[in-house]
Parts: C-alpha cells; structure tokens; sequence
C-alpha cells in the first residue's frame, strides 16, 4: 500500500513537473520578446500599435499632403524624431519600431519597461506633427494614461517573481522527498497568484489603450488610423498560468500520496 501510494506521488510529481516546464519556458519566450529584432523575439510582443493609416488620416483631415512623418531608414534610432513607424511593437524590457514585418529597430533594454505607446509614438513624431497629435488625441481617451505605464512596470516584477518561482518548484520537485514536493507546490502556488495578477494587469493596460482605436479625427466621420492590439507574449503569458494553475492538482496530490 505504501509502495503504491510512493508510486502515485511519483507519477504526480511528473505531470507537474511536465507542466512546471512548459509554463518555464512559455515564460522565457514571453521575456525575450522584442528585445531585438532577429526572428524569435521579433514574432513576440505583448501589445502592437499599427500607425500605417495616422499618415493617410491627417491627409484627408487636412486636405494637405503628409511628408516627414513615417521614417524611411529602418535603422533609425527610436526617441530621436526620426519619423514613426509602421508599427510598434512592446515587450517587458524594451519596445521595436518596424517599417515592415521584418526591417525595424528596437530601444536599449530596461528592467520593468513600462507600456507607454502614446510617449513612444510621439518621441518619433517631429515637432509639428507631435503638436498636431496631441491637439487631437490629448483628453481623448486612456491611449495617453501615465497609468499605462505605472501599472505595467510593476506587474514586471510579478511575472519576473512569478518565473523564477516557478522554476524553483521545477528543480525542487526533482528530488524524491515529501518536504521537496510541499516546497514544489508551494512555489507553484506563489508563481500562478504571480503571474494571474501580472497577466490580468497587462490585459487590462492594453484594454484600456485600445480605446484609441475608435477614434475619429475631431468632428469628421475619419477613423484616427491608429490600432491597438494585443501580442503573442500576452497569449503565452497567458497558457503559462494555465500550465502553472493545472500543475497545482499534481503537486498537491504528490505531497499527500509520496512518502519518502
């Protein structure tokens, strides 16, 4: 009986540390996102902002021609009022702008990178532009919150607590012991509160800031031209708290059947 018992711990303790891993590597993936812009981290981001029909936009709401606004240099640096981009795209530690799917640049790394579309897409805007933007986005909706920024910066260090959480109940639930196992489940716990509160915090942020998705150029029927959306790191963000939630049973179980 309590070599069967031993044997159900075991088994336990393999499924959760299967979905330990998984949720570990999701969350690597989620961490490297938009830190460059070579292929993996490029196709990773937790929110994007097409700019490609701003241009169009102000053109028709004007009824002037838009030059100097969009960069034409891919490499051009970020923040120096080179021209907007195409299409933003943000991570956890830095921000990209690409002039197509694959031709951008990124800002340096930051630990706790806050969300801040509006500052970024202004800072590449030359000054009359940027004035222009801000006469008609200013007040209009949460696209421009400072709170975008506060909130995101320190679910950062959720989701970093959450990961390395996480990845310590997958090395401790590797040695057969009763204690080892209620250690592994209890940081499974720690690392799901975790990462739930910091994933609910970034869906929230990039909910709010896609309320300039809807806007209209002051008293025209002309959409704005600018869209928000949600990324790929968001989804794995997301699959990984399943992964951590679902590691629970198996964990919980182990420490009540193993003994050792």
């Amino acid at each position: 009986m309590i070599q069967q018992r031993k044997l159900r711990g075991e088994i336990c303790i393999g499924f959760a540390s299967i979905l330990s891993l998984t949720a570990v590597m999701l969350l690597i993936f989620v961490h490297v996102g938009q830190t460059s812009t070579s292929s993996i981290p490029r196709g990773i981001a937790m929110a994007t902002v097409n700019m490609s029909r701003y241009g169009q936009t102000l053109a028709q709401g004007l009824g002037d021609p838009i030059s100097g606004l969009y960069a034409s240099n891919a490499s051009a640096p970020l923040k120096a009022q080179a021209g907007i981009r195409q299409l933003y795209k943000f991570g956890l530690y830095s921000y990209c702008g690409y002039l197509n799917n694959t031709a951008g640049t990124c800002t340096n790394t930051t630990i706790a990178n806050g969300y801040q579309p509006y500052q970024a897409i202004l800072a590449d805007m030359s000054l009359n532009y940027s004035a222009l933007t801000i006469f008609i986005i200013n007040g209009t909706s949460t696209f421009e919150s400072q709170s975008l920024a506060n909130h995101t910066h320190s679910a950062y260090y959720l989701i970093l607590i959450g990961t390395v959480s996480a990845f310590l109940a997958l090395v401790i639930g590797v040695f057969k012991h009763t204690f080892a196992f209620l250690t592994s489940a209890c940081l499974a716990i720690v690392a799901t509160v975790l990462v739930l509160t910091g994933a609910s915090i970034w869906t929230s942020a990039i909910n709010s800031s896609e309320s300039v998705n809807s806007l209209i150029l002051n008293t025209t029927n002309i959409p704005l031209g600018i869209k928000v959306s949600s990324g790929s790191g968001l989804s794995l963000l997301w699959a990984a708290v399943g992964c951590l939630f679902a590691s629970l049973v198996p964990y919980l179980i182990s420490c009540c059947t193993f003994k050792g």
